[in-house]
């Protein structure tokens, strides 16, 4: 792996890690995404000054550079993060939807209520 490559790995994840530690310190993060990234910038900086990992799994896997390897690698967590992101904004929008409709009954049944009062004066 070339020096460029590892000094690119590794500002790479020491900017991720800095605008992480700065989410979390603003509060505008969660603490399962930020332990998911923190430890992504940690993996990048281990593959960077220990290139001799990347190069033992290209090779059992049958890559030609061991930099494709670390994109394919990198390309894998980002779509199994965004899975996982996609399957809990579902979840939420259904929340939403359960709420607003509990809501509407909730008015409707106020509004009938205030009605009854109303005619009983």
């Amino acid at each position: 792996m070339s020096i460029a490559l590892r000094i690119l790995l590794v500002a790479g994840a020491v900017l991720a890690f800095a605008f992480v530690a700065q989410r979390i310190r603003k509060s505008t993060v969660l603490m399962g995404d930020a332990i998911f990234w923190v430890a992504l910038s940690g993996l990048l900086i281990v593959l960077a000054v220990f290139p001799e990992i990347t190069f033992f799994f290209s090779d059992l896997f049958g890559f030609v550079s061991p930099s494709n390897f670390i994109f394919l690698f990198i390309i894998v967590l980002l779509m199994a993060k965004m899975f996982a992101n996609s399957s809990e904004i579902s979840l939420l929008k259904h929340r939403v939807n359960e709420l607003a409709q509990e809501n509407a009954l909730l008015e409707r049944s106020l509004r009938d209520r205030m009605g009854e009062l109303e005619q009983k004066k």
